[in-house]
């Protein structure tokens, strides 16, 4: 009868940092095939390592890109936020807006305004004045969150 495999502390590691990569057979590099010390599965050593192929090793963008699994584009990305900000640009950074882009604090406080004034007013009807006050549109929901989050900060 077999055991089942004990966790690897190291992957439940990289997978609650989130820096474990999503695509670890990609990386073909013979740095990375059989050894102990380099592991695919950390995408920060990864994109370390192929930047440094480029930058001290001297190898072709287009060969190195490849062997690591990640397009030229990629690389170049990767290759600039290393050089801004050293290896913190290596990490994997959330995509989209990065912030309330549409509910800047001035609609907020108009609509905390227009609620206080009629609390009868519901977020579509708040939605609707955001609109015509300040050119955004809004869906109710996410005005009924931005409120909340106020509501919090302020307790």
């Amino acid at each position: 009868m077999s055991r089942a495999k004990p966790p690897d502390p190291k992957l439940q590691a990289l997978r609650n940092l989130g820096v474990l990569n999503p695509r670890p057979s990609a990386v073909q590099d013979e740095l990375f095939i059989d050894s102990d010390f380099f592991d695919r599965r950390d995408l920060v050593q990864v994109r370390y390592e192929m930047v440094r192929r480029v930058h001290n090793d001297g190898r072709p963008v287009t060969e190195t890109a490849a062997s690591f699994g990640v397009s030229r584009p990629t690389y170049y990305k990767l290759s600039e936020s290393f050089e801004r900000e050293g290896i913190t640009g290596l990490l994997p950074r959330k995509r989209g807006p990065k912030g309330a882009h549409k509910l800047r604090i001035e609609v907020i406080e108009m609509l905390q305004a227009a609620r206080v004034r009629d609390p009868t007013l519901d977020s579509a009807s708040l939605a609707q004045l955001a609109q015509q006050r300040f050119g955004v549109e809004v869906h109710p929901r996410t005005i009924e969150r931005a409120l909340l989050r106020q509501e919090k900060k302020h307790r």
